[in-house]
C-alpha cells in the first residue's frame, strides 16, 4: 500500500484500524530537536469525535511508545517510530465481519478490487481513518520544530453543513489567534457559530445523519522563497498531505475558486515595502504561493470534507463476497460530523509539508 510520503522528511504510516497496532515511523528529521511529550499528547488529544453518542477516542487512551529516534527528549537523527496500541483490536477478521458488505461511502468494495480480497476488512483496516492517528503524531513532532522557528500552523471550522464561521485575516494573522484556536475545543473564530453548529450536529445525529463541512488553515512567518516551480511546487506538497486524510473531497488557496469570478485586476495581489522594510502584499488572494514558492505572506488554504458515510441508517449495498444485493443495519458507533476531529489532522498535514520544504531554506 502507498503510505508512504517521501520529500526530504519521510513518512510511513502502518497497521489497521482493529489490528494489534498502528504507528508511524519519520525519517530525516533534523537531529537534536527537542520534543515535548506533553504538548504533543495535548495536539493529538484534539482529534475526538463530536456527537453524545459518538466513540470517544483519544490517543490519550491508547499506549503510545517512542521506539527510535528521540534519546533524552530530542531526536537523535535516526529514523523516529511511534507505535500505539489498539485498545479496541479485533483478534479474528472472519468471527468480525463473516459478509463482504460494501458500507456505502467508504472504501471496502474498492480497496477489496485493489488488493484482490485480501485487504483487511475490520473497520476500514488500513483504509480507515484511524490512521490519522500516527499522521497526527508525525505532525505534532514537526509543528513543534517548526515554532522554534517562530513558524506557526493553526485551523478552524470555516462550515459544518450549511453554517459559516468568519474567514482568518489572511494579512494580519496573529500567533496569539492560533495558539487560542488550538485551546479551544470547538475552533471557531465567532463563538455564536459554534453554538448553531453543535445544534446542527445534535438535529443530524437525532436524524441518523452524518454533517460534511470546512476547514481552514493558515501558516504564519513563513519566509519567502520556500518551495520549488511545476511539479514540486508548494501546493503541491501540501495538497498530497491533505488527501492522505480520508474524507477530504477538495482544497483551495487563497481566494481559491473565487478566483474565477474576478477580473485581472482584482486578483492581482500589489506589492509594496511595509514600515519593517518587508516586502509585501496589499491582498492576499495569491494565498501566500506564487509559482509553488512562498511569497512571506500567510500561507492559507480551505479543505473540505464530506459528511461521514457511516450514518445511523439502512442502506442498500451488495455483499461483494457472495455477489448479492444487501441491506447495511445502521450502525451504533456513529460520529455525526467528522469536520471538528479533521481540524488537527489539517494542520499536521501541513505541518509536515511545511517542515519538509523549509529543510532546504538557508540557515535553517
Amino acid at each position: 500500500m502507498a503510505s508512504l510520503w517521501n520529500n526530504r522528511i519521510t513518512v510511513s504510516l502502518f497497521g489497521e484500524a482493529q489490528g494489534p497496532a498502528i504507528g508511524v515511523i519519520i525519517d530525516n528529521l533534523p537531529p537534536g530537536e527537542h520534543i515535548d511529550i506533553t504538548e504533543l499528547r495535548n495536539f493529538m488529544a484534539r482529534r475526538s469525535p463530536v456527537g453524545a453518542n459518538a466513540r470517544v477516542r483519544r490517543p490519550n487512551d491508547d499506549m503510545i511508545q517512542i521506539m527510535s529516534g528521540l534519546i533524552g527528549g530530542k531526536t537523535t537523527g535516526s529514523p523516529l517510530c511511534a507505535f500505539i496500541q489498539n485498545l479496541d483490536n479485533a483478534p479474528d477478521e472472519n468471527t468480525f465481519m463473516p459478509n463482504r458488505l460494501a458500507r456505502p461511502g467508504h472504501a471496502d468494495y474498492t480497496g477489496a478490487m485493489r488488493y484482490r480480497g485480501f485487504n483487511d476488512p475490520r473497520a476500514g483496516g488500513h483504509l480507515s481513518e484511524r490512521l490519522t492517528i500516527p499522521l497526527v503524531f508525525a505532525g505534532a513532532v514537526c509543528g513543534q520544530i517548526l515554532e522554534r522557528r517562530g513558524i506557526y500552523c493553526g485551523a478552524h471550522i470555516l462550515q459544518i453543513h450549511n453554517i459559516k464561521d468568519k474567514q482568518f485575516d489572511n494579512i494580519k494573522l496573529s500567533r496569539e489567534e492560533i495558539i487560542r484556536l488550538r485551546k479551544t475545543k470547538f475552533p471557531v473564530l465567532d463563538s455564536d457559530k459554534a453554538d448553531l453548529m453543535k445544534q446542527d450536529i445534535e438535529k443530524a445525529q437525532s436524524g441518523g445523519e452524518s454533517l460534511g463541512g470546512i476547514v481552514e488553515c493558515a501558516v504564519i512567518n513563513v519566509p519567502a522563497g520556500v518551495g520549488s516551480p511545476i511539479f514540486d511546487g508548494l501546493e503541491n506538497c501540501i495538497s498530497q498531505l491533505i488527501f492522505g486524510i480520508p474524507a477530504v473531497r477538495g482544497i483551495e488557496f487563497g481566494a481559491g475558486f473565487k478566483c474565477a469570478e474576478m477580473v485581472g485586476s482584482q486578483n492581482n495581489d500589489e506589492f509594496y515595502i511595509n514600515d519593517m522594510g518587508h516586502v509585501v502584499t496589499k491582498t492576499n488572494n495569491h494565498g501566500g504561493i506564487l509559482g509553488g514558492i512562498s511569497s512571506g505572506m500567510p500561507i492559507v488554504l480551505r479543505v473540505a470534507f464530506k459528511p461521514s458515510p457511516t450514518i445511523a441508517k439502512a442502506q442498500d449495498t451488495v455483499d461483494y463476497g457472495a455477489m448479492e444485493n444487501a441491506t447495511l443495519k445502521p450502525s451504533g458507533n456513529v460520529n455525526p460530523c467528522i469536520v471538528p476531529m479533521a481540524v488537527p489532522c489539517v494542520e499536521s498535514a501541513v505541518n509536515i509539508a511545511i517542515l519538509s520544504n523549509m529543510l532546504d531554506y538557508p540557515n535553517f
